[in-house]
């Protein structure tokens, strides 16, 4: 697998471990992890538990295989989530790809932060509900909406986004009961983060 700027990284396609326990909790724990929770968020909100986790994270950051999520879009640029998992330097790398496919823009990072532009809601569900069949990567549109989650810097999501967040939730596996706890949380933490950084420009607007 080969994306212009990762030939030092042994990228694979990581589409198949989307649907293996503890691959939520790694995925987006991290971002409630800054305690600023009243509760310690846990697997349970995803329907997983710590053995799973701990199994998984060997999987996700082995530094021989670099896990890559494509986000393809039918209209407009898609995504890539790429595990870049360098000895000492672990972190997640989000970009935009072109349409055609020629090319593959980083715009963010997480490394136990997160930092770049991002999206704002309406891009992040325009990308989720676009979903490219005709290339390889995640089509089902709630997956697609909690891999680009993260990008989320958008101040002002819209009243209906905790029930799109509980629903994607559900739809991985997320029990109805502690998925609405999980989207309350991830919210939270994701519109604090925007109103801490009310410069961001987001990179399909064009700023």
């Amino acid at each position: 697998m080969l994306i212009k700027g990762y030939d030092v990284g042994p990228l694979v396609p990581g589409e198949s471990l989307l649907v293996h326990p503890g691959f939520w909790s790694n995925y987006l724990l991290a971002m409630c992890g800054d305690g600023g929770c009243p509760e310690s968020p846990v697997p349970e909100w995803f329907g997983e538990d710590g053995a799973d986790v701990d199994a998984l994270s060997g999987v996700l950051f082995d530094p021989e295989h670099w896990p890559a999520f494509r986000v393809p879009a039918e209209d407009g640029p898609g995504a890539v989530v790429i595990y870049r998992n360098l000895d000492g330097e672990y972190g997640t790398d989000y970009l935009l790809t072109r349409p055609d496919g020629s090319h593959a823009e980083h715009i963010a990072s997480w490394d136990e932060d997160f930092s770049g532009t991002g999206l704002t809601w309406h891009e992040l569900i325009g990308i989720a509900d676009s979903p490219s069949l005709a290339d390889e990567g995640v089509q089902d549109t709630a997956t697609r909406f909690l891999l680009l989650l993260p990008l989320l810097t958008d101040p002002d999501v819209p009243e209906t986004a905790s029930a799109r967040l509980v629903a994607a939730l559900t739809a991985v596996g997320a029990p109805q009961d502690t998925a609405s706890i999980a989207a309350e949380h991830l919210l939270a933490h994701l519109t604090r983060r925007s109103r801490h950084d009310p410069t961001w420009a987001s990179p399909l607007s064009g700023s």
